[in-house]
Formats: C-alpha cells, sequence, structure tokens
C-alpha cells in the first residue's frame, strides 16, 4: 500500500504544484488522470524521490520515502515522461548496463534478468539494435524493461501513451495490465482510455489538488440519467454554454455535438447519453472551474 498524507509541494517561484494531495493506493494499476500542469508530473517525481516535498508524508508498507528514499529505490521502477538514452548503443547491451548500476553485478544473474525483459516487452528480435532506430513504441517498452530491473514492487510511468500510435499503444497497455497484477502501478496520464482501459481505480487532479477518486465503473454510474447530448451548428455553441453546464464538444460527421450535465433534458432534440468515463472526467473539470 502507498499511503499520500496531505502532500505539498511549492517551487522556489511561489508556483503550488501541488495542495495536501492525501491518497491511499493499493496493489494492481491505478489512474490519475490530469490535464496538462495539472500536478501530475511533480507527484511522480516526489512519489520517485526526485524531489523534496514542502510538506507531507508518503509511506510505502514501511518505509517512510521522504526520510528514507534510499530504501524506496531499491524496490522502485519509473518510467518518466521524458527519459534519455544512449543512441547508438544496442537494446542488450544499454539494458545490461543499467541491470549493472541497479546493483545486479554478476553476469550470469544480469544476462538473466535482460533476456527475460527483452522477452517480456517483445523487443528480444530487437535487441541487437540501436535504441536510435526504435519507434516510439519500442523505445517505450524499452522505458518498461529499464524500470522492472530488479523486480520493483512499485512502478510509476508518467505520460506513457503520449504520441503512441493504436497499435503500440494497446502492445503498451497490454504489458502494463500484466505488469499491474502483482504491484503497484501508477499510470498518471491526461488520457482518459488509458484509465477506463486499465485501471480498476482512479483519481482525478487538478490545479495541484484531488477532486474526485474511486472505481472508474461506481463514479460513471453516478451520473447515470445525468448526461445528455445534443448535435448543434458550431456557432451556437457559446449559448449553450451561457444556458447550462456543457462539459463537452467535438465534431462528429460536421456538426458540433455537445455533452450537457443536467437532472433532465435541458431542450428539444437532448438525448440521454451512455455516460463515460470521459464525461465524469470533463464534469469534474467542469464543476472545479464553476467553483473556482
Amino acid at each position: 500500500m502507498l499511503s499520500i498524507e496531505g502532500l505539498t509541494h511549492v517551487y522556489p517561484n511561489g508556483t503550488r504544484a501541488l495542495d495536501g494531495v492525501s491518497l491511499q493506493i493499493p496493489k494492481g494499476m491505478f489512474g490519475l488522470l490530469g490535464p496538462n500542469g495539472a500536478g501530475k508530473s511533480t507527484l511522480m517525481r516526489t512519489l520517485a524521490t526526485l524531489q523534496q516535498p514542502t510538506a507531507g508524508s508518503v509511506r510505502f508498507g514501511t518505509i517512510d520515502i521522504v526520510a528514507e528514499p534510499h530504501l524506496l529505490r531499491r524496490t522502485l521502477g519509473y518510467l518518466p515522461q521524458d527519459f534519455g538514452v544512449y543512441p547508438r548503443v544496442s537494446a542488450y547491451d544499454l539494458l545490461d548496463h543499467l541491470a549493472l548500476l541497479k546493483g545486479i553485478t554478476t553476469k550470469a544473474d544480469r544476462r538473466a534478468t535482460v533476456e527475460t525483459l527483452l522477452h517480456q516487452v517483445n523487443l528480444w528480435p530487437h535487441r541487437k539494435k540501436a535504441i536510435a532506430g526504435f519507434s516510439g513504441g519500442m523505445r517505450q517498452r524499452f522505458g518498461i524493461a529499464q524500470a522492472l530491473i530488479g523486480n520493483p514492487q512499485l512502478v510509476i510511468v508518467d505520460e506513457p501513451t503520449a504520441g503512441l500510435d493504436p497499435e503500440e499503444r494497446n502492445r503498451f497497455l497490454n504489458l502494463l495490465a500484466a505488469i499491474g497484477e502483482n504491484v503497484v502501478v501508477i499510470l498518471s496520464t491526461h488520457i482518459v482510455e488509458d484509465v477506463a482501459d486499465l485501471c480498476p481505480r482512479m483519481a482525478v487532479l487538478a490545479e495541484g489538488r484531488i477532486l474526485l477518486e474511486g472505481a472508474p465503473l461506481a463514479l460513471v454510474d453516478g451520473l447515470a440519467g445525468r448526461i445528455w447530448k445534443k448535435a448543434i451548428d458550431h456557432r451556437e455553441l457559446d449559448d449553450w454554454r451561457a444556458r447550462c453546464e456543457v462539459i463537452s464538444s467535438r465534431l462528429f460527421a460536421g456538426r458540433t455535438v455537445i455533452h450537457v450535465l443536467a437532472d433532465a433534458p435541458p431542450d428539444e432534440g437532448f438525448v440521454a447519453a451512455a455516460g463515460g468515463l470521459e464525461d465524469v472526467y470533463f464534469s469534474t473539470l467542469a464543476q472545479s472551474r464553476k467553483a473556482a
């Protein structure tokens, strides 16, 4: 169990990136949803012991992450949003080097570790290829391989599917799902579908605060009968926003389709929409902005 209590981080310029974040994260996949600039990467970097919080506590089992970061690093796997590699080194050689840095000093143990991980992330056929020639999805799978060195019990992945094509995204998500069966995996993303597909529990973070937490299916059920949709002319969008709580809009077949949060149809022409996690996410952000 990862326990986060009252976590706050204020940067030297006064920006409050985290504002009293509290979460209890059990074993399995946990989704952290939020827009760009919500504080997700700051939270991930803090959990990964790359920066100290201004206030609050974080514990992973018996480990006090703030007081004893070196103990967490022994059991941590981290895939940041951007990670650097030696581009001209082969996948096998770089993974072997990283395993050595992580304390696997015996050559036979490193060989077993590297070969197992390359098979696990489906990069074995490409093991002799320089990482400079990898596609975006292959690089992300290599990133997960390095994060899994040493059998970590806490794995943190930050915006892992941004920029991936649909096939690579599915392959990567399937890999994460398999990993998440036995350890704590935190998936930080702004892509709602990633959380909907993978995570039995989730939270929404915006402006450094947790706005919502729970099981995606239960959160979707909580909006049952309150989401309405209508196709409109795009020139009417501002008018509808003034009249009711429009939580999202998107183009479909040349028309603008709006989703509205209301207890009853706002007007003629609205029909009930089968609410999804995207509606939960957008309605949460909309209500937060309204309250501000």
